[in-house]
């Protein structure tokens, strides 16, 4: 695929990476010659000095023949007018721009072809936002991924010796807990002097303490399988009453106004050095967030406002170092839980391991998103896992048995690489490109609730299956999207 991206910052870099490793055709834009010099460097791809809203520029990246612009520059304005350049003097087919201004949403007539004509709106603290509002949601768990419309989740936890699962064979597992149904896709396994390793799940791998392990599970089962893999039996298990957030920018700002929509459940403080931004936080946000202006590495602070009593100290100013800092602060004086927002991808792989819970990359947090829009294939969701070496895939079979090479088959029986894991199937979602019904034909009865299914070997893949693959390296993807492809004779 040819792929332009406007922007060399944080999150066309991250972009880029990505999708050169996966032998796409990338074009850089940006105004800043050493920076892309940088990049061409370091990755297979060309630059292109200039403004993104230059037609002459866009033309010399080679909009003509290119299948996708992503416009992720520093400012909204030039993503918009690049995306309508683009399509007016190009006819680029597809464009998927960063917008952090709130009003602009998918399908809305100021995206449409005849407005700025863009097809995806990407934001990053929006994006950010949902992540850690589901790490609040379920205490433990190092990442919670979401499919088939939030009906399945991929969650990751760090396994605690004494808990049920730990110690077991994942066979075992499945006899000890059969009404639970969730499959064990990956675990990663912490080796002296070493980064973690990648260990392949068969019934016979066993679950050892410090393991990072990644189980897909229907969202309804997401408790009890980190409650198998974190609490000893009959330890209840936590949750998040108080939250403490360093750092009063966007992502704050607009987390603390999503869990306060939950009334009366979360107690949260903003600690924010500005005394003009605070004023603004305490102007704005509901009266249930308590605004202090300070420092969060001022030891004296953190004792007054009880840091032994925070459930969950998130650190997300955009400074790394104070992230990474007051974060090893909170967690010496008594913080259950941290996670630092860290921009740098060499911070976020240093930090892996050591005493914060979590290390999150805003432009990882956002990625799949974008990942969604260069995949073939019916493909709904994408996930980039392990700083982007590993990969959660949600792709839809479509056709029939004549035209598919999955419909109508047995698991055992699809030629799936050996590393592929197949974790899940969702049956029975409604299928948006199913014929309406004919003229005086009666309309079809209301679909049953989807069903969540664990595949075994037996299981036959119907069309319209969400099917959900676990990837430990990206260089698969192609494999398993040229497998669902459908023939010619399906249209």
């Amino acid at each position: 695929m040819k792929i332009i991206i406007l922007g060399a910052g944080r999150v066309g870099r991250s972009a880029a990476a990505s999708l050169v490793s996966e032998h796409n055709d990338i074009t850089v834009i940006d105004t800043d010659a050493a920076r892309l010099r940088e990049l061409e460097s370091r990755l297979d791809l060309r630059g292109v000095v200039g403004s993104g809203i230059d037609p002459a520029v866009l033309a010399e990246a080679g909009a003509r023949d290119t299948d996708l612009l992503i416009a992720c520059a520093a400012q909204d304005e030039t993503n918009l007018v690049c995306a309508k350049v683009a399509q007016m003097q190009f006819n680029v087919p597809q464009c998927v721009a960063r917008v952090r201004t709130s009003g602009f949403e998918d399908g809305s007539a100021l995206l449409s072809r005849e407005g700025f004509a863009v097809d995806h709106i990407l934001c990053p603290e929006d994006s950010l936002v949902r992540y850690i509002a589901k790490l609040v949601e379920y205490p433990g768990a190092l990442q919670v991924r979401e499919f088939a419309g939030g009906r399945a989740c991929l969650v990751s936890a760090r396994a605690r010796a004494g808990a049920p699962a730990v110690g077991l064979e994942i066979r075992r597992l499945r006899e000890q807990m059969p009404e639970v149904a969730v499959r064990i896709v990956a675990i990663y396994r912490r080796f002296p002097d070493e980064p973690d390793r990648f260990v392949p799940c068969d019934g016979a791998t066993r679950i050892e303490p410090g393991d990072e392990v990644f189980a897909l599970a229907g969202v309804q089962r997401v408790p009890q399988v980190l409650a198998a893999l974190r609490l000893r039996a009959g330890q209840p298990p936590r949750v998040v009453r108080r939250i403490m957030m360093a750092g009063g920018g966007v992502v704050s700002e607009r987390l603390a106004r999503l869990l306060a929509e939950q009334k009366e459940r979360f107690h949260i403080k903003i600690v924010e050095p500005g005394a003009e931004r605070c004023v603004a936080l305490a102007s704005s946000l509901p009266e249930q967030v308590l605004v202090l202006q300070g420092e969060t590495s001022d030891e004296e602070l953190l004792g007054e406002e009880g840091i032994e009593e925070v459930d969950f100290f998130l650190a997300l100013s955009d400074d790394d170092e104070n992230n990474i800092m007051s974060c090893l602060l909170a967690k010496r004086m008594g913080a259950r839980r941290v996670l630092a927002l860290i921009n740098r991808q060499s911070y976020a792989e240093l930090m892996h391991g050591t005493q914060i819970d979590i290390a999150l990359s805003p432009a990882q947090a956002m990625l799949g998103e974008l990942l969604a829009y260069t995949r073939r294939g019916d493909v709904q969701a994408v996930h980039s896992l392990r700083r982007g070496v590993a990969e959660a895939l949600e792709i839809v079979a479509r056709g029939d048995r004549k035209s598919s090479r999955v419909v109508g088959r047995r698991v055992e029986d699809l030629p799936l690489p050996p590393q592929v894991h197949m974790g899940l199937i969702v049956r029975g979602l409604p299928d948006p490109d199913a014929p309406p019904p004919a003229e005086g034909e009666a309309p079809p009865a209301p679909p049953a609730e989807p069903e969540v299914i664990i595949p075994r070997s037996h299981t036959v893949i119907e069309s319209n299956d969400h099917v959900v693959f676990f990837l430990p390296h990206k260089r698969l993807v192609r494999e398993v999207e040229k497998l669902f492809r459908v023939s010619a004779t399906f249209f």
